[in-house]
């Protein structure tokens, strides 16, 4: 591992990613097996002027065996400093930020429940909401990067053995998040430009709806939200602090109407859900819902996803990435969402973002929902462009134009 690329890896993520602002805490949540990462973060952390930066370690081991051995309903009692451990640095007057590092390996609980371990996962996401409202409404800077831990390592490059495959591993995430040509909070501001002038052009155009296909079936007509906004690349707290959501990130997205979803959509790339796989997925939706679903692998996993809450079989989210990403163009599989979810346009079984709303965090979620925003407990991005993938628009007036050719932006 290139330590030099390492710490300019970490410096990006927290002060460009993340963009922690003087006086602020930043809450750090890291995977035990990274510690060397956890202090390089810390480190760039307290240089941008961080008050205190509180690191949350998590064990994928630990959880396992909780999930296996612990009793559902003890797992799902939560107390009340849980909550007051992340809202009392957010309600703090300086305020707070969050960088959640990954290095999940994606079948950590294969094998397990995966009712129990959804219920459990539910339960915790529904007690965290008061949380969550902080990141899904950009009100504090929040950031997802990820780092290559042995078990994930192995399962992308299982051929090599593990310090090589671990290696590799450093090597590709350095060269897609931009970090290898020595410069990526440069090589950054370029990137964001580019999908800045994208999402504004599709704002410009007023779309109503959006018709996505390809040669593997896939024929989705996808309406848009009331007041739908288009986003991509960088984001703004409400008090103007700018910061990058995802790294890497490649997408430019929006939200769709919950009720206004037609047609039948075809999986490009296994999805990792609660520690598994889902494989040659497909759903069929009918005015928003799912009304049909099926996988080659893991089928009851992903009825398990659809049936969470009750619009968990609706999407909150459309994002279009094109061919040409980087993390697609590395020709590597991460069974990671955050890389393959910027390798190939997806959408969001769950609760879409406020932000996708004009004024939308200013909203309560009675306003959203009239508007036609999803709401639910989760967020699930699953993988859906092709290299042949068309997309078309329709504007409010009537105009078709076109977005993508052949897997490619047409604009």
């Amino acid at each position: 591992m290139n330590q030099k690329f390492l710490q300019l890896y970490a410096d990006f993520i927290v002060k460009v990613g993340v963009h922690v602002r003087p006086r602020q805490t930043m809450i750090l949540r890291c995977p035990v097996t990274m510690p060397d990462f956890a202090h390089a973060c810390v480190r760039s952390a307290y240089e941008a002027g961080a008050k205190n930066v509180v690191v949350r370690w998590e064990d994928e081991q630990l959880t396992r065996l909780q999930m296996e051995l612990a009793q559902e309903q003890d797992l799902c009692e939560l107390k009340p400093y849980e909550l007051r451990s992340y809202l009392d640095y957010a309600e703090d007057p300086d305020g707070c930020c969050t960088l959640a590092i990954h290095a999940a390996d994606p079948e950590a609980l294969a094998g397990l429940d995966a009712g129990k371990i959804n219920r459990v996962n539910l339960a915790r996401r529904t007690f965290m909401k008061p949380w969550q409202e902080y990141t899904m409404n950009d009100r504090v800077q929040w950031c997802v990067a990820a780092v290559p831990a042995p078990g994930w390592a192995a399962k992308v490059f299982p051929d090599l053995p593990q310090d090589e495959a671990v290696e590799k591993l450093w090597q590709v995430i350095f060269e897609v998040c931009r970090v290898t040509g020595g410069d990526p909070v440069g090589e950054w501001q370029q990137h964001v430009a580019k999908m800045s002038a994208r999402r504004d052009r599709l704002n410009e155009w007023q779309l109503d709806s959006v018709h996505l296909q390809s040669a593997n079936g896939t024929d989705l007509t996808i309406g848009l939200a009331d007041d739908a906004v288009w986003e991509g690349a960088s984001s703004k707290t409400d008090r103007g602090f700018e910061f990058i959501a995802n790294v890497p990130t490649e997408e430019v997205f929006c939200a769709p109407h919950r009720d206004r979803v037609n047609g039948t959509v075809y999986g490009t790339k296994p999805y990792v859900y609660n520690g598994q796989l889902i494989k040659g997925w497909h759903v069929t939706f009918k005015d928003g819902k799912v009304i049909e679903q099926g996988a080659e692998e893991n089928a009851a996993l992903l009825a398990e996803l659809l049936s969470t809450d009750e619009n968990a079989n609706r999407i909150g989210e459309i994002a279009f990435v094109p061919a040409s990403s980087p993390i697609n163009q590395s020709g590597v599989l991460f069974f990671n969402t955050l890389f393959d979810e910027n390798a190939a346009c997806h959408i969001a079984f769950g609760a879409g973002y406020p932000t996708n709303i004009r004024n939308g965090s200013a909203q309560t979620r009675a306003q959203l929902l009239e508007k036609g925003l999803n709401d639910s407990a989760i967020h699930e991005d699953v993988m859906i462009g092709a290299p042949d993938t068309r997309i078309t628009g329709l504007t409010k007036d009537g105009r078709e134009v076109l977005i993508f050719d052949g897997g490619e932006w047409a604009f």
